[in-house]
């Protein structure tokens, strides 16, 4: 199994900046395409951005495009999503989530809250 501990949420202004790390466990994740996924009150979950176990593909929810850059080291088994030019509208509960790419068993943080001020 895998273990997923996000990390790096809290309260920033609009405009400002947050890097979230998810922290993986158990086994690497070099074989598991990463996702961030993020869920406001009372909306269903959305994928903010998606990163290939390669690192070769990535995509980015239109709403992030151009503000948000994901991004994984293997090495440390790790996975970022740097956020800038926070909106208020991206206040919500951010999760990692982790799809082996074979299998496609899937794994999830606890998550970590990120709320912007307007």
């Amino acid at each position: 199994q895998v273990q997923l501990v996000e990390s790096g949420g809290g309260l920033v202004q609009a405009g400002g900046s947050l890097r979230l790390s998810c922290a993986a466990s158990g086994r690497t994740i070099g074989t598991y395409d990463m996702a961030w996924v993020r869920q406001a009150p009372g909306k269903e979950r959305e994928v903010v951005a998606t990163i290939s176990w390669s690192g070769s593909k990535i995509y980015y929810d239109a709403t992030v495009k151009g503000r948000f850059t994901i991004s994984r080291d293997t090495t440390k088994n790790m996975v970022y999503l740097q956020m800038n030019s926070l909106k208020p509208e991206d206040t919500a509960v951010y999760y990692c989530n982790a799809e082996n790419r074979e299998t496609r068993e899937d794994y999830w943080g606890q998550g970590t809250q990120v709320s912007v001020s307007s």
